[in-house]
């Protein structure tokens, strides 16, 4: 499994779950994907996020998330996922969910 530049403790706070049942799901997941993949769907990188599809359409529209038009498809970096969260997390934007 590729490294993640959050630390899972942070991941886990974010997402408000336990972190020992944040390691469970990963190693329920296994090994799944391509490792060497760096531009996900707006699906994929909504998923990663545990947000909807519309919501990160929005950031992206807004340009909050990065992404790119590859032919006519768009493409969001990987890191552009991972810099959102370190944004959120520097802001102390982890408010309570309702």
């Amino acid at each position: 499994m590729p490294q993640n530049p959050l630390p899972l403790a942070q991941i886990a706070y974010v997402l408000g779950v336990d972190e020992d049942a944040l390691h469970a799901l990963i190693a329920a997941r296994g090994d799944q994907g391509d490792p060497t993949l760096i531009g996900l769907t707006v699906a994929e990188a909504a998923r990663r996020l545990g947000i909807s599809r519309t919501k990160m359409y929005e950031y992206v529209s807004s340009g909050e998330i990065p992404s790119a038009k590859v032919g006519r498809l768009r493409r969001v970096p990987v890191e552009a996922v991972n810099e959102f969260l370190l944004r959120r997390l520097g802001r102390g934007d982890l408010g309570i969910a309702a």
